[in-house]
């Protein structure tokens, strides 16, 4: 299999899947993450950016925390200005 690199959509749903897992894995299971202690850990992840990660690139983002044995569980976008949350538990 030929080698086949990440688009930068891809490498930033990575990013996403491993700040949500680092704050679950801190916090405890089920961890409800807000955009706000997300960009905490990851400030390069925009609200926007974090969006479209989740629309566009949502098999990476449960792929990367399948790989930790975790599952998002529970994703709510409010819209712009009112709030994104995650809800993180382990696989099952």
């Amino acid at each position: 299999m030929a080698f086949k690199p990440k688009s930068a959509a891809e490498t930033k749903a990575k990013d996403l899947g491993l700040a949500l897992a680092r704050i679950a894995e801190g916090e405890g299971m089920p961890a409800h993450i807000g955009v706000d202690r997300l960009r905490q850990a990851s400030p390069r992840l925009t609200p926007l950016a974090i969006g479209q990660m989740v629309r566009k690139e949502r098999t990476t983002v449960e792929a990367t925390l399948a790989e930790r044995g975790l599952a998002l569980v529970d994703y709510a976008d409010q819209g712009p200005g009112r709030g994104m949350e995650f809800v993180i538990d382990a696989a099952g």
